[in-house]
């Protein structure tokens, strides 16, 4: 199943957090230390990076069509794509760092930045389980340049492993760490090992929060969703009445539910009757969401949104190609920061998501991998058709996912 969720630094492989900051990832779970102090993340990198979020969120909504749930993490997917822009050289390097909407700062401002969100993102909110991570798997026999290793150690906070990759067990070593850095939720991200690849670069990306509000679970009633197609199905609609921060826009209104100690928070973006998901995603950007965190104001709102699980993956190599970095993918690339052994070029740039949501809060996560190889209403406000939702951090500005649900009853693609 596809969904698309995303975070205004997202990255390839996944996000989690958990408590304590270590050399290996950086996690935070309900009842630590709040790091919301320390975060450091500068306007043109959060601007940025929200372009970057919305054009993501944009291409692959148009891509699988608007019949199709879509859940991306554009945070995880920046952060793999930040690793592989360490590795770039030339035209390269330049195409992945504008793609990535950084070609205003430069690469070491860019490190600083993703160095601190591995560091204090996760410990923004004491009472929200974030868990972020990154490794790296290269081929034993393969020369990886310490230079390389040692910067993504340091501004990543990567594991790093040389593996025999003509072990079948490497590929088990490979999906155990993103399924234990997802809490079992993406338990499986690569089938195999092909005689060219050399290098896989993963990002792990946990987030669990609970509601501040949370909904009755009596409250819940079979209700019918519209669909895009113009038919229509039943879903189980959660309903409270609650002061929520929203605001409203000629063709959607926006509703913000905070989680936790109201740093983090989904904003659901419901189009008009006489619009449509796909119409809000495809027109949507950066400044559109800056006014509107300005815009919202407190109301009392009778508030519906459905229960929906969803389990997504989507290979973004066309994606990331028509948003302005082809080269990487072709023979000509340059990752000679990487290795000098040999010719590189990114074989796959693949993301699985998971995200569940119900009564008492939101479960997602995300593990985006990159292959290297040689080469106010006066009604109740039902989310009954589709509809676009942003997981997002309000301290930094920073979108963890963007969603879009077309049907609430479809698990997987």
């Amino acid at each position: 199943m596809k969904t698309n969720l995303f975070s205004t630094v997202t990255v390839l492989t996944g996000s989690l957090l958990l408590l304590a900051v270590s050399c290996k990832n950086a996690e935070v779970t309900p009842g630590g230390t709040s790091t919301a102090d320390n975060l450091r993340v500068s306007a043109p990198f959060a601007n940025q990076t929200t372009q970057f979020a919305f054009d993501l969120a944009k291409r692959v909504s148009a891509k699988e069509g608007n019949a199709k749930n879509v859940f991306i993490s554009p945070l995880s997917l920046h952060i793999a794509l930040g690793m592989v822009l360490n590795g770039a050289n030339g035209q390269t390097a330049q195409e992945i760092q504008k793609t990535l909407k950084l070609d205003a700062q430069t690469l070491a401002e860019a490190n600083q930045t993703y160095q601190n969100l591995m560091e204090n993102l996760p410990g923004v909110d004491p009472k929200v389980t974030l868990n972020l991570a990154n490794s790296v798997w290269y081929r034993n026999t393969y020369p990886v340049s310490t230079t390389y290793q040692d910067l993504l150690k340091q501004s990543f906070k990567a594991e790093v492993a040389a593996k025999d990759f003509n072990n079948t067990s490497t590929v088990g070593d490979i999906n155990s760490w993103a399924s234990q850095k997802t809490n079992g939720k993406i338990p499986k991200v690569i089938d195999r090992i092909d005689p060219d690849n050399v290098l896989f670069l993963l990002n792990a990306l946990y987030f669990k929060g609970d509601w501040k509000s949370q909904f009755d679970p009596a409250a819940t009633v079979d209700s019918p969703f519209k669909l895009a197609s113009g038919g229509q199905t039943t879903v189980k609609m959660m309903r409270q009445n609650m002061t929520m921060r929203r605001a409203f826009r000629p063709t959607y209104g926006a509703f913000e539910l905070p989680y936790g100690s109201d740093k983090y928070a989904m904003t659901v973006l419901l189009p008009g009757e006489n619009s449509s998901a796909d119409a809000l995603l495809t027109s949507f950007t950066e400044a559109d969401w800056t006014q509107l965190q300005k815009d919202m104001t407190e109301a009392s709102v009778d508030f519906g949104l459905p229960k929906f699980t969803m389990e997504y993956e989507i290979v973004l190599n066309d994606v990331l190609q028509a948003m302005g970095m082809p080269t990487a993918f072709t023979d000509g690339a340059d990752f000679s920061k990487i290795s000098t052994a040999t010719g590189l070029k990114l074989s796959f740039v693949k993301q699985n998501t998971f995200v569940a949501v119900d009564e008492k809060g939101t479960e997602a996560a995300a593990v985006t991998s990159v292959g290297v190889s040689v080469t106010s209403l006066p009604m109740p406000t039902l989310c009954n058709r589709p509809f676009v939702f942003v997981i997002h951090e309000k301290t930094s500005g920073t979108v963890l996912f963007v969603g879009k649900i077309a049907d609430p009853t479809v698990v997987k693609k």
